[in-house]
């Protein structure tokens, strides 16, 4: 299923992979399995001529674009979906040879020159857009048609041309030399509502739309509009690529939506304890001791802290896992640490890992109750673990 340099080790992060992750501070780990597994179960939910897109953008959400893209794939994904073409790039220098759609828009004739290079797909939103892609490609003597897909704005307010410009929009792009049309496509802005009546307007504007394209003789070869949660909501919106980004990941994009699929969590953040001390009833912990002892307590330092992408405003607000058992996090959390309450565990020592988010024994902690403390999207969260945390891809 995955090979074995997949299953453990530094992945995506040159700066820790001359050295044992065991001796890290902190990580990121990457359940290679759990993803594998998560993409399965999206699988399930499509139709045989339905394919799916893994969505890789902001190095797959925090989780390693490269080796999150070779595990999808492998699982059976056929697209892969990025914001940038530096991104793009990326996943080519790391030997990926799927078709990668850059979901953002491009304009530079040296960004042009590069998708031409690396054998990406942009999206059009404009005419503007469209007769630059067209000149600047005649320009270099680009001996092929480019595959472009054809961005609708369907009601997102975004990117894209209006739904009502469809059919003269793809006409223009049709008519342009060097470039061939991929697909139509459209993003929607409150699949993950349980009211769906936003969304099946859009999906209307969608239709009528395509109905337009076909009025002037142009049939799409490919349309989609799904989202996450379009994907678990309703078949009708798989049309023939769903884009999953979030569910992919293991996490669901709005609570009403976890009894449609099994999925795993792929991702869990760990850190180690560096010291364990006894502090005396009145003393303060850390910066503003906006927290104060009320009684004689050991805390123990751990190795992690916002310059990771642990959020300051969580401090004195989560707990985490160690030995399978909560205890709670005190003190403002600072650049590189963070302080616990583990009076309740004896004995504990220096080293020991402490599970920030993720599973120890029966307990579990995740993204989604970060981002419930602070008033955000889980994405936001998983996004948010900055690089110098090496990820690490276990099986």
């Amino acid at each position: 299923m995955l090979s074995s340099e997949q299953r453990t080790g530094v992945v995506d992060n040159q700066d820790c992979d001359t050295y044992n992750w065991f001796s890290q501070r902190a990580w990121v780990e990457i359940d290679l399995g759990a993803l594998y597994n998560n993409v399965k179960q999206l699988l399930k939910l499509l139709s045989p001529h339905t394919q799916l897109m893994a969505v890789v953008k902001a190095d797959a959400y925090g989780h390693g674009s490269v080796t999150v893209a070779k595990t999808v794939l492998e699982a059976g994904a056929k697209w892969l979906g990025v914001a940038t073409v530096p991104e793009g790039i990326q996943l080519r220098e790391g030997g990926i040879k799927a078709p990668i759609l850059i979901l953002g828009a491009t304009h530079a004739p040296e960004q042009i020159q590069a998708i031409a290079h690396w054998q990406l797909q942009p999206t059009l939103c404009s005419p503007k857009q469209a007769l630059v892609f067209s000149n600047t490609l005649e320009a270099i003597k680009y001996r092929s048609s480019m595959p472009v897909h054809i961005k609708l704005d369907t009601g997102m307010s975004r990117l894209g041309t209006n739904w009502q410009e469809a059919g003269e929009f793809v006409q223009l792009v049709q008519r342009l030399p060097g470039l061939a049309i991929a697909s139509i496509y459209s993003h929607l802005a409150t699949a993950d509502s349980p009211d769906p009546t936003v969304m099946e307007q859009q999906q209307q504007r969608f239709e009528q739309a395509i109905d337009q394209i076909k009025a002037r003789d142009i049939n799409p070869p490919c349309l989609h509009l799904a989202n996450s949660a379009a994907t678990l909501v309703n078949p009708s919106l798989h049309y023939d690529i769903v884009r999953v980004g979030l569910a992919m990941y293991g996490l669901y994009p709005a609570p009403h939506l976890q009894n449609k699929i099994n999925l795993q969590p792929v991702l869990q953040l760990k850190a180690r304890i560096t010291q364990v001390k006894a502090i005396a009833a009145g003393t303060g912990v850390s910066y503003g001791h906006d927290f104060i002892a009320k009684k004689e307590m050991r805390i123990a330092v751990v190795g992690i802290g916002y310059a990771d992408g642990v959020p300051r405003h969580l401090s004195n607000k989560i707990q985490v896992l160690i030995r399978g058992q909560r205890v709670p996090q005190i003190g403002t959390i600072t650049m590189d640490q963070l302080m616990l309450d583990v009076t309740s565990l004896p004995n504990l020592q220096e080293g020991e890992i402490v599970t920030l988010l993720g599973e120890q024994a029966k307990e579990s902690i995740s993204a989604d109750d970060w981002a419930n403390q602070l008033n955000t999207i889980s994405w936001e969260i998983l996004c948010g673990f900055k690089h110098r945390l090496p990820r690490i891809a276990v099986i």
